[in-house]
């Protein structure tokens, strides 16, 4: 679906590297070079038309990726990537806990919705227990989430889809079983975004967290939040800086060229057909799950009823990174590794080699999967 709009595909690799990262949308590109040539480019603030124009750059951009997340405007806080968000967002979470209040994590969840809330907790005191995903499917229900809240449950992290699987779980369920238990919810959508429509407010978690380089956009995160909730917390910024929410989250002086970037992303994903998309990325995902699942030595990994076109693999007598560099020869990009699932892979038993991962996104096809296909076949069967 719109491959014609994604000039980095004309070098004729098949890229279901997209899990770690799309290609960007023309007019993404096009909107970054337009900001930059336009004269516009000035800090925020100011009193000279350059600088107003940049100060509605920000403001409409707060209000696009709003609309994409469906969420408050004066909730939109943006980054340098998820991990930092996160990690300063946890941190600020971490001065409100005491000692023996509990988080909950999960094992599906990339190390930046992990990580931060181990250092918070360690620094507070407090504890970090984890839901496991089932064995066999890696699913995530809300059962697994619920079994492991306490009396003591502040937060519960938790991934709207698995990076490394595409399991998404069932987070309605979870943020239900949180809010009974009293506990806040934070939501790692990275994995998600592209793939699934997320409404922030119909789902009523407290923060979310995505990035736009995963869908079709530039290296700049996004963190979605309740305003009353940015209000509350303390995040640490330098004493001159504006102390309003949400610019008191954001450090520094922000991307603004990037930020037209974002703006055109999340215009055009606002424009796709999400039913034609899921339908064009369900086909995509069987074709990967048949052809993978018919080679002699192939374990795949992960059975959820509820996934994105996202697999998980690795080959009997050969490690993640020789299928992996084996692939690149052939010009199909694959990832090799824990893609900093970390929690996820040790759960598995595939630390520290890993597995093999390939995703497919909107411009995506089904030559792309063949690619995969025949080029694992052919890894397998040792020529």
């Amino acid at each position: 679906m719109h491959r014609d709009r994604f000039p980095g595909l004309d070098d004729g690799w098949a890229r279901l590297d997209g899990p770690a990262g799309s290609q960007m949308v023309d007019s993404a590109i096009e909107a970054i070079a337009g900001w930059m040539r336009s004269g516009d480019a000035a800090n925020h603030g100011g009193a000279f038309r350059a600088a107003r124009r940049t100060d509605a750059l920000v403001a409409s951009t707060r209000e696009t990726v709003a609309r994409l997340l469906v969420a408050e405007p004066r909730g939109i806080v943006f980054g340098a990537s998820m991990t930092a968000l996160t990690m300063r967002f946890a941190a600020a979470v971490g001065r409100t806990l005491a000692p023996g209040d509990e988080i909950v994590c999960t094992r599906l969840d990339h190390d930046a919705n992990v990580a931060p809330w181990l250092i918070a907790a360690g620094r507070a005191q407090a504890r970090v227990r984890f839901a496991d995903p089932a064995p066999d499917t890696l699913e995530l229900p809300a059962a697994a989430v619920e079994a492991v809240l306490g009396p003591r449950t502040r937060w519960v992290a938790v991934t709207a889809a698995s990076n490394a699987v595409g399991s998404i779980p069932d987070l309605p369920g979870i943020v239900a079983a949180a809010r009974r238990a009293g506990a806040r919810v934070f939501v790692d959508a990275v994995h998600a975004t592209p793939h699934r429509p997320l409404d922030f407010a119909a789902l009523g978690c407290d923060a979310l967290a995505c990035s736009a380089y995963k869908w079709y956009g530039p290296h700049v995160a996004v963190l979605a939040a309740r305003p009353d909730v940015l209000a509350e917390l303390t995040p640490d910024k330098l004493r001159p800086s504006a102390d309003t929410v949400p610019e008191r989250w954001e450090l520094g002086t922000l991307p603004f060229e990037a930020l037209a970037g974002v703006r055109a992303a999340a215009e055009f994903l606002l424009t796709l057909d999400r039913a034609a998309l899921r339908a064009h990325e369900d086909g995509l995902l069987r074709a990967m799950l048949e052809g993978l699942g018919a080679i002699d030595g192939v374990t795949l990994y992960g059975a959820a009823r509820e996934r994105t076109p996202t697999v998980m693999f690795t080959v009997a007598g050969h490690t993640p990174q020789a299928v992996a560099a084996a692939l690149a020869r052939e010009d199909v990009a694959v990832w090799d590794g824990n893609y900093y699932a970390l929690e996820l892979l040790t759960h598995l038993g595939l630390e520290p080699a890993g597995a093999v991962r390939a995703g497919a996104l909107a411009y995506n096809d089904a030559d792309d999967v063949r690619r995969l296909v025949d080029g694992v076949a052919r890894i397998a069967a040792g020529s």
